[in-house]
C-alpha cells in the first residue's frame, strides 16, 4: 500500500503515545502533523492539554496547535473547515496529511461529513437537559421514543448526551437526528484514509496517565490555571472542560491538598481515556488496531 498519497489518521486514549508515534510516521513517508484533539488547539492550555513539544516542530512540521484563545468556543465544525483547508495546503506541497489525536468526533466529521443541523437556541437546549434531570435518563429515553421512534435501536438507552442531542434536534427542526445524519456527506471517500488507532493495555496506560499527571503539575499545571482563572473564562466556553482546570482551581482555594489534586486529575483522566476506548470500540471498527509492541515493526514496514 502506497501510504504516502493517503491521508493518515492516528488515534488512542489519552496517553498512549499518539504524538511520538505520528512524529516517527511523519519521518518515514515525508509527512506534516495536523491536531486533531479538541483541547491541544488553545494556546494557553499547553501543559494541560499534553501538546506536543515544540522542538518536535523544527524536525516535522505541526499544524493547528496552540492558535486559539480559551475565551472562545471551538466547535467541531471550525475544526473540520480548517482540517480540510490543511489537509488540501499539505498534499499540494507533494507531502503526506497526518492527523493526530484522541478527540473521536473530529475524525467522524472528516470521514463521514458533519451533520449541518441548524442552530437550536440555548433556551430551548436548557429546558431539554433540566427535562432530562427531571424524568432520570430510563423515563427521558421513552420521551424520546415517542417524540422520534426512528431513535430506538440506533441510541443506547443509557447515552445521555445522544438522547438529549436526539431530542432537541427532533423538537426544533421536526426532523430526526438519524435524517440529517443520512443526508450527510464527507469531502472524502473512505479510500482516502489509513486509519490507526493505538490500542494501549488499560493496566500500562493507568501508569503512563498517572506518571503525566505527576510531570504535568512538577512542571508548570499549577501556574497555568492561575493564568487561565486571571482570563475570567466565561462557564459555557468549551476550554473548560480540560481535565485539571476544575482540581487545581480547588487546590488554590485550598479546598484540596496537592497530592489529592495529583490524584483527582489522575482518576479523571483515567476516565477519559475509558470513554474514548469505549466510543473507540463502536466508531472505529474498521480501523488499523495497534498495540505499543507492535509499534516498530509497523514502521520497519512501511
Amino acid at each position: 500500500m502506497d501510504l504516502k498519497s493517503k491521508i493518515i489518521l492516528i488515534s488512542g486514549p489519552t496517553a498512549s503515545g499518539k504524538s511520538s508515534f505520528a512524529i516517527k510516521f511523519a519521518k518515514k513517508i515525508n509527512g506534516e502533523i495536523i491536531n486533531a484533539d479538541s483541547m491541544q488547539v488553545y494556546k494557553q492550555l499547553k501543559i494541560l492539554s499534553a501538546r506536543p513539544n515544540p522542538k518536535n516542530y523544527q524536525k516535522i512540521k505541526h499544524h493547528l496547535y496552540g492558535f486559539y484563545d480559551v475565551t472562545k468556543n471551538f466547535s467541531t465544525g471550525d475544526w473540520l473547515k480548517l482540517a480540510i483547508k490543511k489537509i488540501k495546503e499539505v498534499q499540494k506541497r507533494k507531502k503526506t496529511p497526518i492527523l493526530v489525536g484522541g478527540t473521536g468526533l473530529y475524525f467522524k466529521a472528516l470521514t463521514d461529513g458533519l451533520v449541518k443541523i441548524p442552530y437550536i437556541s440555548l433556551k430551548l437546549r436548557t429546558q431539554i437537559r433540566d427535562l432530562q434531570k427531571k424524568l432520570g435518563q430510563k423515563n427521558f429515553y421513552e420521551k424520546l421514543i415517542k417524540l422520534d421512534p426512528s431513535s430506538l435501536g440506533k441510541i443506547n438507552p443509557t447515552d445521555t448526551q445522544r438522547s438529549i442531542r436526539a431530542f432537541e434536534v427532533k423538537r426544533f427542526t421536526k426532523k430526526s437526528l438519524h435524517e440529517w445524519f443520512k443526508n450527510t456527506k464527507s469531502n472524502f471517500v473512505e479510500d482516502d484514509f489509513f486509519k490507526v488507532y493505538i490500542d494501549y493495555p488499560r493496566q500500562d496506560l493507568i501508569e503512563r496517565i498517572n506518571l503525566r499527571t505527576r510531570d504535568m503539575v512538577e512542571n508548570g499545571a499549577i501556574r497555568e490555571v492561575k493564568d487561565f482563572i486571571k482570563l475570567r473564562v466565561k462557564k459555557d466556553k468549551s476550554s473548560n472542560k480540560a481535565i485539571g482546570i476544575k482540581e487545581i482551581r480547588d487546590y488554590l482555594k485550598k479546598q484540596k491538598n496537592l497530592n489529592d489534586t495529583k490524584e483527582k486529575i489522575a482518576i479523571k483522566t483515567r476516565q477519559y481515556a475509558k470513554r474514548q476506548s469505549t466510543w473507540a470500540r463502536s466508531n472505529m471498527m474498521s480501523w488499523t488496531k495497534l498495540k505499543p509492541k507492535d509499534i516498530n515493526y509497523f514502521l520497519k514496514k512501511i
